[in-house]
């Protein structure tokens, strides 16, 4: 899915547009910034990180908005491997393990995805 652009009402999408078990690429004003945002949504529960590892710096999608995601079900950041819970950001594997992704505080209202 491509980058979806943030409504002034702070919504991003819709639910709908997120498919259950999916990490999607959105934009967010994070701190006043546009910054690129990865979206995860687990039925009704939809978690956010900026969509940057905490290694170096870097990216973690491998193409925008693609992402890789490893047997056991961690997000793996494409430039080093590192592997990260989806259920809280923590990096359980890889270079930077015990760091977590910065979270985007997200949630459901009405039917969209908002930030908060």
């Amino acid at each position: 899915m491509s980058s979806l652009n943030p409504r002034e009402d702070g919504g991003l999408a819709s639910l709908e547009a997120v498919a259950d078990g999916a990490i999607v690429e959105l934009e967010a004003l994070v701190d006043g910034e546009p910054e690129s945002v990865l979206v995860h949504r687990s039925g009704q529960t939809v978690r956010a990180w900026l969509n940057i590892c905490p290694h170096a710096g870097r990216r973690l999608d491998w193409a925008p908005g693609q992402f890789l995601v490893s047997k056991a079900g961690h997000l793996v950041c494409a430039a080093h491997g590192a592997s990260f819970s989806l259920a809280d950001g923590l990096c359980v594997d890889g270079p930077c393990k015990g760091e977590s992704l910065r979270a985007v505080p997200v949630t459901v209202r009405d039917g969209r995805i908002v930030a908060v």
